[in-house]
């Protein structure tokens, strides 16, 4: 699919079949013909009369209309007749293509194909289907003049796939858009695309540290060109202690005001001390300050690390392999470490189990994906049960949206299920 997407932006027609034009009689008669891949062919040509292309829209096999969908010459009349098409695949297909065609589109559009062009743009945005509009999304993320309205529509979907690539890169999206989006829904995904952005504007910075999302927080401390006003650092180091991804990129932050070194120096982890010494930005009287801090804990050493320190990402994957390799892992040991507050083994141990990377899982974790937990858990073979206390202590999904057993059974079907595999393996 991001292939099409991509032959599409360059402006390449759909594939054609044939090199001799047909006439208008040929034409009929083949989109007539009782042979799928002589109407499928058909659909997929540049040389056709509109009106037999409309005609194929409403074939009734689905591989036809994804033909009719993807094809750049299909009139927009057919291509508002796709838009609410019964096959997710077709409206999807459509959604790739007519994103090539919004640039420059408005709501108010004079011309009647560009404005029907808009209006199939807007149904797509508003399908049912969530990975319609994640399809639309992404063509639409880093298109500088996209229809505003459609842009602000996707940015705040309720599904982080579909909002998350344009809060992210989408140029179209105001200061005043973003922040209204996130005090309407101050999720960590939204929060955590925001801080991606190329720029991340004062104001913005401002109301992602007011929610103190560990990992938006830490997103936004790595980005350089985010603006982070001091008396803000100063409220994010003051809550840092004991929130250990937040250190590094503190101690990496550009001009680093000297009174936050000098806090840093009293806590972070003895391998970021050296990166803290050796910075030349800070004032001399800082800098020795700093120094001074860092060389005592130096003398003093590492403190030992507790027994009950949590396991890291690494450490977690090399224990979970080495019990799988001894036929030790199961649904106990990822349950004992949820109980625990041992989040890397939980990951680690669904991860394998499922035989998924590690980076997927952590992405449905970081999206909050009720589904997408609910498929690893059984594609790692826990029960339903387990799948519902995993989105709600692992994904942290808020409870009106947790997806509850029934009984033994999973609140998804094995088909709905297979599915979302197939859809979160493209999210790390």
């Amino acid at each position: 699919m991001k292939g099409l997407i991509k032959s599409l932006f360059k402006g390449k027609a759909a594939a054609e079949t044939g090199t001799n034009p047909l006439t208008y009689e040929e034409a009929r008669r083949l989109a007539r013909d009782e042979a799928l891949d002589v109407r499928r062919d058909l659909a997929a040509r540049s040389d056709v009369e509109p009106e037999i292309l409309y005609f194929l829209a409403e074939d009734p096999a689905p591989e036809v209309r994804r033909q009719i969908a993807v094809n750049t010459v299909t009139p927009v009349h057919a291509d508002l007749l796709l838009a609410s098409d019964d096959d997710e695949h077709v409206r999807g297909d459509l959604a790739g293509k007519i994103a090539t065609l919004s640039p420059g589109l408005s709501a108010d559009e004079q011309d009647k194909v560009r404005q029907m062009t808009y209006q199939v743009l807007e149904a797509l945005a508003r399908d049912q289907a969530t990975r319609v509009r994640q399809i639309l999304s992404d063509a639409l993320k880093d298109i500088a003049d996209a229809p505003p309205d459609v842009i602000r529509k996707l940015a705040s979907d309720a599904e982080l796939v579909v909002s998350g690539p344009v809060l992210q890169y989408s140029p179209v999206l105001t200061e005043d858009d973003l922040r209204e989006i996130l005090e309407t829904n101050p999720s960590s995904g939204n929060l955590s695309a925001v801080s991606r952005r190329e720029t991340v504007p004062a104001t913005l910075a401002d109301v992602i540290i007011a929610t103190y999302d560990e990992e938006a927080v830490a997103l936004l401390l790595a980005n350089p060109s985010a603006q982070i006003r001091e008396e803000m650092l100063d409220r994010i180091i003051d809550r840092a202690l004991d929130i250990e991804p937040w250190h590094e990129p503190l101690v990496h932050r550009p001009l680093l005001p000297g009174r936050a070194a000098a806090k840093l120096a009293r806590f972070v982890a003895h391998n970021l001390l050296d990166n803290l010494k050796a910075r030349e930005d800070l004032e001399p009287e800082v800098l020795e300050e700093v120094r001074q801090v860092v060389e005592k804990r130096l003398r003093e050493g590492p403190p030992e690390r507790p027994e009950e320190e949590k396991t890291s990402a690494t450490e977690a994957l090399e224990k979970v392999t080495a019990l799988k390799a001894k036929g030790m892992l199961d649904e106990a040991v990822v349950a004992d470490a949820l109980k625990s507050g041992e989040r890397e083994i939980s990951i680690a141990g669904l991860a394998v189990l499922a035989g998924l990377k590690v980076a997927i899982v952590r992405a449905v974790i970081t999206n909050r994906s009720a589904k997408g937990m609910v498929a690893i858990g059984w594609k790692a073979g826990m029960t339903a049960k387990l799948a519902e206390t995993l989105q709600q202590k692992l994904a942290l999904v808020q409870q009106k949206e947790v997806l509850k057993a029934n009984g033994p059974d999973y609140p998804l079907d094995d088909d709905a299920m297979e599915w979302q595999l197939d859809f979160i393996k493209d999210l790390a």
